[in-house]
């Protein structure tokens, strides 16, 4: 083939193959404003993040937790698990992201949903909390977590009682997001790192079953990095949150990152055919996010790690999954 009539060719097969590549908007709809320390890479790093990878709105929150720098450990922590000190229960977090945001004019505020975390699950007195700050900042909360309930390593950490999603503290705080039309995003994880079986499963199913108008984003669907370490993969979730999604129409999956791999994704980074079926048959149920933790730098990354597993889904159903979904569990006084 002579050389220009060859360089056509190619041209048209990469420009076909551009014109069928899919370009996603997203929803981040799992990310914490600050880390475990209250600190911050801060806005403006957010806000370019977010603009270099089409992420157009975002949750964010902050961490219900601190972790204390121990008298006795002479090199400050980088992270929950870097010592054996405690973490303990940190209100402030949320007048740290509703300064970040209220400081921001108000066409880029509409792209960020902020969601109260600072407060005790164990505490009663809690629910009465979060009214206080729903008022003290009108219209501003939309939504409630991430609640830390069952959280690998991180719950013999913190000060205080074990905290479980089926708690009475927490049944008051559900009565209150359905009052406010507030969606409640927990970490509450589905067995622990050596038992075979969803041994904590009835914690979040009680609060499914029992508060059928309040809307629940199960983080990680029960799972975590620290459960894979153990557990490969659990080979109970898939008939789980299947026989979950069939029961509760009030439950909605958050694919953040511990999901991706070895569900969504096999270990060659393919999407594999039965999780792809499932988000086809409940399309409207799963959103994804970054779980961000204070700093931005990989938020693009992290976000675009799951494009082969929306390339495989019908796109209607993609572009639900990226963007749609998160914002559909919103208040309804919320801009969409």
């Amino acid at each position: 083939m002579p050389l220009n009539r060859l360089s056509l060719a190619c041209l048209w097969v990469f420009g076909s193959a551009y014109a069928d590549a899919r370009e996603y908007a997203y929803s981040d709809a799992h990310l914490h404003y600050v880390d475990f320390f209250q600190e911050t890479a801060g806005m403006p790093k957010l806000l370019a993040a977010m603009a270099d990878n089409r992420i157009e709105h975002v949750m964010i929150s902050g961490i219900p937790v601190a972790k204390k720098w121990h008298e006795d450990e002479p090199k400050r922590p980088r992270y929950y698990a870097g010592d054996d000190a405690d973490a303990y229960w940190y209100s402030a977090t949320d007048t740290i992201v509703a300064a970040a945001v209220n400081k921001l004019p108000p066409e880029q505020r509409q792209h960020f949903h902020p969601f109260l975390s600072g407060f005790n699950p164990n505490d009663k007195n809690s629910a009465a909390h979060i009214q206080r700050m729903l008022d003290l900042n009108p219209g501003l909360w939309q939504g409630i977590g991430e609640v830390f309930t069952r959280h690998d390593d991180l719950t013999a950490l913190t000060s205080g009682d074990t905290p479980r999603a089926n708690n009475e503290a927490m049944t008051r705080i559900y009565h209150l997001a359905a009052e406010n039309d507030l969606p409640v995003m927990l970490h509450s994880n589905i067995t622990s790192k050596r038992e075979k079986n969803p041994l904590y499963l009835a914690e979040i199913e009680e609060p499914l079953r029992n508060h059928p108008h309040t809307r629940f984003i199960w983080a990680h669907a029960g799972t975590s990095a620290e459960i894979h370490r153990h557990q490969t993969e659990l080979d109970f979730l898939l008939p789980t949150l299947t026989r979950m999604l069939e029961s509760y129409p009030n439950l909605f999956i958050d694919l953040s990152w511990s999901l991706l791999t070895p569900y969504l994704l096999d270990d060659q980074g393919k999407p594999r055919q039965e999780w792809l079926q499932l988000v086809e048959r409940f399309p409207e149920r799963f959103m994804i996010g970054s779980d961000a933790v204070g700093r931005f730098n990989k938020l693009g990354k992290e976000i675009h790690s799951f494009d082969p597993f929306l390339d495989a889904l019908p796109e209607n159903v993609a572009r639900k999954v990226a963007r749609d979904n998160f914002l559909s569990i919103l208040p309804r006084t919320v801009a969409k």
